[in-house]
């Protein structure tokens, strides 16, 4: 994230260093300035500024989304759409990638609930008479052909802009529980990296975050029944609660995109897109996700559900007697 700022910061001194002196320029000062503010907020605890800039250097806003965001918003494998008008190059309708066509029927990576397959043939907005066999269209005429082109692309802009871009492809493998991401791992499923592939920096989050929940430490009890005077346990994590739970909450929106490779008929590689969400993540879609709630200890639990059921009985005893 340091990193990131330096960039950012060199490059706002050189735009303002390169813009005339003019309005633009004093409207180019105010936003650094202000961005300045937000860095000292956050370093000063302010959870508001903090989420902005995490937000900011990994690409959940800002410029940095849209580079994230770019590849996937086309597809060089797929076919060229036909063109809705026939004398307009432009008119042909937007492309969804594989890529593109997870995130946006995922609630996983989306600020809103997740668009349906059919949504994405077929806009919404659209009305029915965009088919010239319908019975509006038989009674109130075609519909526009340059409307029905604008409202495609409107429904496609408005609707990338709402997913959260993930920062890289796994692989899945079905031979570990581990999956692939580096770039020799994609090439060989034939699946493009994305901007951030094979740098670390969603595992560098994930270390951060740490996990939701730790086991219970070992009482000295416990610990000279297995032999051993340490308590191996207990997982490190980083000190600052606070900090984690910053963390943790960027992994709700940061998703995880990952490639399933399978085999038709013929013996041909194809495979699909799924997306989903770190368990350590912070999301209302994940509230009761089982890994939300710590591992129970089966004997200490007996013992102390045959105790109160013994320390029960003897007050049922005692009441009786008084009686």
């Amino acid at each position: 994230m340091s990193q990131f700022f330096r960039i950012k910061v060199s490059d706002d001194v050189r735009a303002l260093a390169q813009t005339p002196r003019t309005n633009l320029q004093r409207r180019k000062m105010k936003r650094v300035t202000q961005g300045l503010r937000r860095l000292e907020a956050a370093n000063s605890g302010s959870t508001k500024a903090f989420e902005h800039i995490l937000d900011l250097a990994y690409g959940r806003k800002g410029k940095l989304k849209w580079e994230l965001m770019k590849p996937i918003l086309s597809d060089p494998d797929a076919q060229i759409p036909p063109r809705i008008i026939l004398n307009s190059e432009k008119s042909r309708p937007p492309v969804y990638s594989p890529e593109l066509k997870a995130l946006l029927l995922s609630s996983d990576s989306r600020k809103t609930k997740a668009l349906t397959a059919k949504s994405l043939d077929f806009p919404p907005a659209l009305p029915p008479r965009v088919d010239p066999s319908s019975e509006d269209a038989r009674l109130l005429g075609p519909f526009s052909k340059r409307r029905e082109v604008n409202i495609r692309w409107r429904y496609f802009t408005k609707e990338w802009k709402k997913v959260f871009p993930p920062l890289q492809v796994a692989v899945k493998d079905s031979t570990s529980e581990c999956d692939r991401t580096s770039t020799e791992d994609l090439s060989r499923a034939g699946v493009r990296a994305l901007g951030m592939q094979g740098r670390g920096i969603y595992e560098n989050v994930q270390a951060v975050a740490g996990p939701l929940t730790v086991p219970r430490p070992l009482t000295r009890k416990e610990r000279l029944s297995r032999g051993t005077e340490v308590d191996i346990s207990v997982q490190s994590r980083h000190p600052s609660r606070w900090l984690r739970r910053r963390y943790q909450e960027l992994l709700g929106r940061l998703p995880i995109l990952a490639y399933t490779p399978t085999r038709d008929k013929n013996k041909q590689s194809s495979g699909r897109y799924s997306v989903s969400l770190s368990s350590n993540a912070l999301a209302p879609a994940l509230r009761h996700d089982p890994s939300r709630y710590p591992e129970v200890e089966p004997v200490a639990d007996l013992e102390w559900l045959e105790f109160a059921k013994g320390r029960d009985n003897t007050n049922k005893n005692t009441v009786k007697a008084q009686k």
